[in-house]
């Protein structure tokens, strides 16, 4: 009875549609479903001072840390990292110069945010703890993952820095979880 002929998925203003033309009792309707809509705002370009923008970072992980809790926390910042692989989104910005990839990341209350440059902007990707993986695969190498981006950095076993920052972010994480039921 209902038979698709033609399938076309395009992009419209961030929001995905399909249309399709299917034969209803002998003759044909065009119909335009929506199919989603996709948050892009993840991998940010940040090398403005621009309000929309800083106020989608600050509602994803919180706004900036005081000074006295900066203190308090000796430091929310990690020493330069360098950056050995990446997801191909950012590997698509890294491969624009030919300048050593690195990154750092800054400590928010309810997240962490990666910055890097690329010819001369600057990037944010911006990751909540709820959706931050932090792998160690191999010995000399931390993974750190959100959706479909990953940033692998590496970690030397002499770098106690970066391995201590690392664990400040896995602490952080695992205060920020909600309590388990089974703890109430």
């Amino acid at each position: 009875m209902f038979s698709s002929e033609q399938v076309a998925i395009r992009r419209h203003v961030h929001t995905f549609y399909a249309s399709a033309k299917i034969q209803e009792f002998g003759r044909i309707v065009s119909l335009k479903i929506g199919i989603f809509k996709r948050k892009l705002y993840m991998l940010l370009n940040v090398s403005y001072n621009n309000k929309q923008i800083r106020d989608k970072i600050d509602q994803e992980v919180g706004k900036p840390f005081t000074l006295a809790e900066r203190i308090k926390r000796r430091g929310i910042g990690s020493p330069k990292l360098i950056i050995t692989e990446t997801s191909i989104h950012i590997n698509n910005l890294l491969i624009l110069d030919s300048n050593r990839n690195q990154c750092n990341i800054e400590m928010r209350p309810n997240g962490i945010i990666v910055g890097f440059r690329s010819l001369l902007e600057s990037y944010a990707l911006v990751i909540p703890y709820y959706k931050l993986v932090i792998y160690k695969g191999r010995a000399a190498e931390y993974s750190i993952y959100r959706d479909t981006y990953f940033i692998k950095i590496e970690a030397r076993p002499n770098d106690k820095a970066i391995h201590n920052f690392m664990n400040k972010v896995l602490t952080a994480k695992s205060e920020a979880a909600p309590t388990p039921l089974e703890d109430l």
